[in-house]
Protein backbone atom coordinates (compact mmCIF):
# COMPACT_ATOMS: atom_id res chain seq x y z
CA UNK A 1 0.00 0.00 0.00
CA UNK A 2 1.04 3.46 -0.86
CA UNK A 3 2.93 5.29 2.04
CA UNK A 4 0.39 8.82 1.63
CA UNK A 5 -2.32 6.40 1.84
CA UNK A 6 -1.38 4.72 4.79
CA UNK A 7 -1.20 8.31 6.33
CA UNK A 8 -4.21 9.21 4.49
CA UNK A 9 -5.99 6.40 6.24
CA UNK A 10 -4.37 7.19 9.85
CA UNK A 11 -5.81 10.98 9.61
CA UNK A 12 -8.86 9.78 8.71
CA UNK A 13 -9.04 7.31 11.00
CA UNK A 14 -8.20 10.10 13.73
CA UNK A 15 -10.58 12.46 12.67
CA UNK A 16 -13.46 10.07 12.52
CA UNK A 17 -12.70 8.99 16.13
CA UNK A 18 -12.41 11.96 17.08
CA UNK A 19 -15.79 13.33 15.82
CA UNK A 20 -17.28 10.15 17.31
CA UNK A 21 -16.15 11.31 21.10
CA UNK A 22 -17.25 14.82 19.96
CA UNK A 23 -20.80 13.30 18.99
CA UNK A 24 -20.95 10.91 22.38
CA UNK A 25 -20.14 13.78 24.76
CA UNK A 26 -23.16 15.94 22.94
CA UNK A 27 -25.54 13.30 23.59
CA UNK A 28 -24.49 12.59 26.78
CA UNK A 29 -23.33 16.22 28.17
CA UNK A 30 -24.75 15.53 31.64
CA UNK A 31 -23.50 12.08 32.42
CA UNK A 32 -20.37 13.98 31.25
CA UNK A 33 -20.66 16.82 33.78
CA UNK A 34 -21.53 14.66 36.71
CA UNK A 35 -18.37 12.52 35.75
CA UNK A 36 -15.90 15.41 35.71
CA UNK A 37 -17.41 16.95 38.40
CA UNK A 38 -16.64 13.97 40.64
CA UNK A 39 -13.23 13.58 39.05
CA UNK A 40 -12.79 17.20 40.29
CA UNK A 41 -14.51 16.86 43.62
CA UNK A 42 -11.81 13.45 44.21
CA UNK A 43 -8.64 14.98 43.31
CA UNK A 44 -9.84 18.03 45.36
CA UNK A 45 -10.69 15.93 48.59
CA UNK A 46 -7.18 13.60 47.91
CA UNK A 47 -5.46 17.06 48.15
CA UNK A 48 -7.45 18.45 51.10
CA UNK A 49 -6.28 15.13 53.19
CA UNK A 50 -2.81 15.30 51.78
CA UNK A 51 -2.27 18.70 52.98
CA UNK A 52 -4.40 17.96 56.10
CA UNK A 53 -2.46 15.12 57.16
CA UNK A 54 1.35 17.21 55.71
CA UNK A 55 -0.37 19.94 58.58
CA UNK A 56 -0.88 17.70 61.33
CA UNK A 57 2.17 16.03 61.26
CA UNK A 58 4.27 19.06 61.42
CA UNK A 59 2.52 19.82 64.24
CA UNK A 60 2.88 16.95 66.01
CA UNK A 61 6.57 17.50 65.49
CA UNK A 62 6.55 20.50 66.66
CA UNK A 63 5.25 19.49 69.88
CA UNK A 64 7.48 16.70 70.27
CA UNK A 65 10.15 18.75 69.41
CA UNK A 66 9.02 21.30 72.04
CA UNK A 67 8.43 18.56 74.85
CA UNK A 68 12.05 17.33 74.23
CA UNK A 69 13.46 20.71 74.68
CA UNK A 70 12.36 20.71 77.75
CA UNK A 71 13.13 17.18 78.76
CA UNK A 72 16.88 17.77 78.01
CA UNK A 73 16.62 21.19 79.59
CA UNK A 74 19.55 22.33 82.01
CA UNK A 75 18.65 21.99 86.15
CA UNK A 76 19.57 25.07 88.09
CA UNK A 77 21.86 22.55 90.39
CA UNK A 78 23.95 21.63 87.17
CA UNK A 79 25.59 24.69 87.76
CA UNK A 80 24.16 25.52 84.14
CA UNK A 81 25.07 28.79 82.54
CA UNK A 82 22.65 31.97 83.02
CA UNK A 83 22.64 31.96 79.03
CA UNK A 84 20.32 28.21 79.01
CA UNK A 85 17.14 28.88 77.33
CA UNK A 86 15.24 26.86 79.95
CA UNK A 87 16.24 26.12 83.51
CA UNK A 88 14.47 24.25 86.31
CA UNK A 89 15.31 24.41 89.96
CA UNK A 90 15.59 20.24 90.15
CA UNK A 91 15.22 17.09 88.11
CA UNK A 92 11.75 16.66 89.11
CA UNK A 93 10.44 19.81 87.89
CA UNK A 94 11.86 19.81 84.66
CA UNK A 95 10.60 16.08 84.82
CA UNK A 96 6.68 16.83 85.57
CA UNK A 97 6.76 19.85 83.33
CA UNK A 98 8.29 17.30 80.88
CA UNK A 99 5.83 14.56 81.11
CA UNK A 100 2.85 16.92 80.75
CA UNK A 101 3.97 18.16 77.33
CA UNK A 102 4.73 15.01 76.47
CA UNK A 103 1.26 13.67 77.77
CA UNK A 104 -0.36 16.01 75.37
CA UNK A 105 1.99 15.51 72.13
CA UNK A 106 0.55 12.11 72.99
CA UNK A 107 -3.62 12.67 73.23
CA UNK A 108 -3.44 14.94 70.23
CA UNK A 109 -1.62 12.79 67.71
CA UNK A 110 -1.54 9.81 69.25
CA UNK A 111 -1.97 7.93 65.79
CA UNK A 112 1.26 9.33 64.55
CA UNK A 113 5.04 8.32 65.11
CA UNK A 114 5.53 11.91 67.01
CA UNK A 115 2.68 10.82 68.84
CA UNK A 116 4.06 7.92 70.12
CA UNK A 117 7.56 8.89 70.35
CA UNK A 118 5.76 11.45 73.32
CA UNK A 119 4.01 8.06 75.03
CA UNK A 120 7.53 6.58 75.30
CA UNK A 121 9.22 9.91 76.25
CA UNK A 122 6.38 10.47 79.21
CA UNK A 123 6.90 6.69 80.23
CA UNK A 124 10.52 7.26 80.75
CA UNK A 125 10.03 10.53 82.30
CA UNK A 126 7.06 8.39 84.63
CA UNK A 127 9.99 6.10 85.44
CA UNK A 128 12.98 8.67 86.32
CA UNK A 129 10.14 10.34 89.08
CA UNK A 130 9.89 6.89 90.68
CA UNK A 131 6.56 6.28 89.22
CA UNK A 132 7.17 3.12 88.26
CA UNK A 133 3.30 1.25 87.99
CA UNK A 134 2.17 4.51 85.71
CA UNK A 135 5.87 4.01 83.49
CA UNK A 136 5.48 0.30 83.34
CA UNK A 137 1.77 0.57 82.17
CA UNK A 138 2.89 3.10 79.37
CA UNK A 139 5.38 0.80 78.22
CA UNK A 140 3.39 -2.61 78.03
CA UNK A 141 0.87 -0.77 75.67
CA UNK A 142 3.91 0.26 73.59
CA UNK A 143 5.27 -2.99 73.36
CA UNK A 144 2.72 -4.38 72.45
CA UNK A 145 2.23 -2.56 69.59
CA UNK A 146 3.50 -2.78 65.93
CA UNK A 147 6.57 -4.71 66.32
CA UNK A 148 7.46 -2.61 62.52
CA UNK A 149 7.32 0.33 64.76
CA UNK A 150 10.41 1.82 66.51
CA UNK A 151 8.96 2.65 69.82
CA UNK A 152 7.68 -0.51 70.16
CA UNK A 153 11.35 -2.05 70.67
CA UNK A 154 12.43 1.03 72.47
CA UNK A 155 9.62 0.70 75.09
CA UNK A 156 10.85 -3.30 75.29
CA UNK A 157 13.83 -2.05 75.79
CA UNK A 158 12.71 0.30 78.57
CA UNK A 159 10.34 -1.83 80.29
CA UNK A 160 13.54 -4.46 80.98
CA UNK A 161 15.20 -1.49 82.26
CA UNK A 162 12.46 -0.77 84.51
CA UNK A 163 12.13 -4.61 85.74
CA UNK A 164 16.19 -4.67 86.07
CA UNK A 165 15.65 -0.83 88.21
CA UNK A 166 13.27 -2.82 90.57
CA UNK A 167 14.60 -6.07 91.37
CA UNK A 168 12.82 -8.00 89.03
CA UNK A 169 15.67 -10.00 87.55
CA UNK A 170 14.17 -13.04 85.80
CA UNK A 171 11.38 -10.37 83.89
CA UNK A 172 14.32 -8.22 82.82
CA UNK A 173 16.37 -11.08 81.61
CA UNK A 174 13.84 -12.71 79.58
CA UNK A 175 13.02 -9.20 78.40
CA UNK A 176 16.13 -8.61 77.15
CA UNK A 177 16.85 -12.08 75.63
CA UNK A 178 13.96 -11.80 73.24
CA UNK A 179 15.38 -8.45 72.29
CA UNK A 180 19.36 -10.11 71.93
CA UNK A 181 17.52 -12.66 69.74
CA UNK A 182 16.01 -10.21 67.16
CA UNK A 183 18.21 -10.13 64.22
CA UNK A 184 16.51 -7.02 62.75
CA UNK A 185 15.19 -5.55 65.98
CA UNK A 186 14.85 -1.78 66.57
CA UNK A 187 17.28 -1.62 69.19
CA UNK A 188 21.44 -2.20 69.01
CA UNK A 189 21.92 -5.60 70.13
CA UNK A 190 25.41 -5.36 71.20
CA UNK A 191 23.94 -2.50 73.95
CA UNK A 192 20.84 -5.19 74.67
CA UNK A 193 23.55 -7.89 75.35
CA UNK A 194 25.50 -5.53 77.72
CA UNK A 195 22.53 -5.17 79.33
CA UNK A 196 21.10 -8.59 79.54
CA UNK A 197 25.09 -9.48 81.02
CA UNK A 198 24.82 -7.06 83.86
CA UNK A 199 21.70 -8.26 84.58
CA UNK A 200 22.41 -11.79 85.10
CA UNK A 201 25.64 -10.60 86.83
CA UNK A 202 23.38 -8.41 89.05
CA UNK A 203 21.00 -11.80 89.69
CA UNK A 204 24.16 -13.63 90.55
CA UNK A 205 23.77 -15.96 87.57
CA UNK A 206 27.72 -15.76 87.24
CA UNK A 207 28.39 -18.30 84.28
CA UNK A 208 25.14 -16.74 82.24
CA UNK A 209 26.44 -13.63 82.59
CA UNK A 210 30.26 -14.22 81.46
CA UNK A 211 28.93 -16.07 78.42
CA UNK A 212 26.66 -13.62 77.66
CA UNK A 213 29.69 -10.95 77.95
CA UNK A 214 31.87 -13.15 75.58
CA UNK A 215 28.62 -12.89 73.02
CA UNK A 216 29.08 -9.33 72.94
CA UNK A 217 32.93 -9.79 72.21
CA UNK A 218 33.05 -12.22 69.68
CA UNK A 219 29.37 -10.92 67.77
CA UNK A 220 30.43 -7.56 68.06
CA UNK A 221 33.94 -7.14 68.16
CA UNK A 222 34.24 -3.36 66.81
CA UNK A 223 31.36 -2.56 69.53
CA UNK A 224 32.48 0.43 72.20
CA UNK A 225 31.02 -2.65 74.87
CA UNK A 226 33.60 -5.00 72.79
CA UNK A 227 36.59 -4.60 75.42
CA UNK A 228 34.57 -4.18 78.98
CA UNK A 229 33.08 -7.30 77.37
CA UNK A 230 35.74 -9.57 77.42
CA UNK A 231 37.63 -8.70 80.44
CA UNK A 232 33.97 -9.47 81.93
CA UNK A 233 33.43 -12.65 80.37
CA UNK A 234 37.91 -13.54 81.43
CA UNK A 235 36.95 -12.78 85.08
CA UNK A 236 33.75 -14.41 85.15
CA UNK A 237 34.77 -17.60 83.19
CA UNK A 238 37.96 -17.78 84.65
CA UNK A 239 36.47 -17.91 88.48
CA UNK A 240 38.31 -14.64 88.56
CA UNK A 241 36.35 -12.36 91.80
CA UNK A 242 33.06 -10.96 90.40
CA UNK A 243 33.12 -7.17 90.58
CA UNK A 244 31.35 -5.70 93.71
Amino acid sequence: MDKHLKQQIKQDDLVTGVEQAAGFVKSHQQEVKVAVAAILVAALAVSGFTWYRSSRENEANRALEAALETYHAPVAATGAPQAAPVRFASDAERLKKAVGEFDGAGRRYGSMAAGRRARYYAALCRSELGESVEAEKALSELAAGDRSQIESGLARLALADLFRRTGRFDQAITNYRQLSDEQDGSVPRDHVLMALSGTLEDAKRLPEAGAAYRRVADEFPESPYAGEARQRADLLLGNSPPRG
